[in-house]
């Protein structure tokens, strides 16, 4: 009785995986009949040449007690293939639960005021080697990078090929933007546009800023990456400034470190910035590791031995 309701349940949960395969039978059963049908009738000369004719030109044929007619094993043979490409399934099995890997948005500030000197070499230069740090500790994470100073520009989407991010980080400088200016908002517009366009949810932006000229816009961009689970970090370019050089304002650069759910890091926290986004990137993998899946066991393979047996049989000398 266990054993009938265990096939009981198996016919139930029996489908096809690819059920639209199965519209190929009728039309290869058809060609096999067509086939065999034209075999028949002389390989279509006997519409040609009189039949008394026809006979005399007929080579010698093994007889008939040798030969056997292909076309069934023929059918046999294409609704074994059709049946094995539909997947015939009736059992799960376990699999690997997999998700998009963390996405890391990098906005880099290239407005005129980040050639100050009082970060050696500049502020720019400063940054950019800042953003090697970050891209060396992009395992297992997709990075995309934007910078901004009127007007925001994609240089990268998110991507996993690192080199191709770092080949092209090496020449950014405000010298290369077509205008001057220093709007923030945009850029973490479009960072989180990078962001949901690559199915991403959550994900990491980090600023690279010695500040910006749009306060009000900034806080409101990364209080909408922040409702999307995405967290705002800051890196604050610079330092204390001189008489000619305009101090970072680190008040309004906690400020929109608050409204993205993130901190403001110095220069010299590099390794706690990296510390950060590197662990969220692991707990996303832990939190995966517990994460069950299944998927339902294609059968169709089984179908492949006796497929590939009647292939052998059909390609034998005397079957055409």
């Amino acid at each position: 009785m266990a054993l009938m309701a265990e096939w009981q349940a198996a016919l139930a949960r029996f489908h096809f995986e690819r059920p639209w395969w199965l519209l190929a039978v009728p039309l290869l059963l058809a060609l096999a009949v067509w086939l065999a049908r034209r075999s028949a009738s002389g390989h279509g000369w006997a519409a040609l040449v009189d039949a008394p004719l026809l006979e005399a030109l007929r080579l010698p044929e093994p007889t008939i007690a040798t030969r056997s007619a292909p076309w069934p094993w023929l059918a046999l043979a294409w609704t074994l293939a059709v049946l094995a490409l539909a997947g015939p399934t009736w059992q799960r099995e376990p699999a690997a639960a997999n998700a998009m890997p963390d996405g890391w948005v990098v906005v880099l500030d290239l407005s005129p005021s980040m050639l100050a000197p009082d970060a050696a070499p500049n502020r720019v230069s400063r940054a950019r080697y800042a953003i090697e740090d970050v891209l060396g500790a992009a395992q297992g994470a997709r990075i995309g990078l934007v910078v901004f100073s009127a007007e925001p520009y994609t240089v990268t989407p998110l991507t996993d090929d690192v080199a191709t991010v770092r080949g092209l980080t090496g020449p950014l400088s405000p010298d290369l933007m077509p205008s001057t200016g220093d709007k923030l908002g945009p850029a973490l517009a479009m960072a989180q546009q990078l962001l949901e366009r690559s199915t991403t949810r959550g994900g990491h932006v980090v600023v690279l800023t010695d500040g910006f000229a749009d306060p009000e816009p900034a806080s409101a961009a990364a209080e909408s990456l922040r409702e999307r689970s995405t967290t705002v970090d800051v890196l604050a370019i610079g330092g204390a400034g001189s008489a000619t050089i305009e101090p970072v304002d680190l008040a309004q650069l906690q400020q929109l470190a608050r409204a993205g759910g993130g901190r403001v890091f110095g220069l010299n926290e590099m390794p706690a910035l990296l510390t950060q986004l590197q662990t969220k990137v692991t707990s996303s993998a832990i939190a995966l590791s517990d994460v069950q899946a299944e998927r339902w066991r294609d059968a169709g393979v089984w179908l492949l031995p006796p497929l590939l047996l009647l292939v052998s049989f059909l390609t034998r000398r005397g079957w055409w």
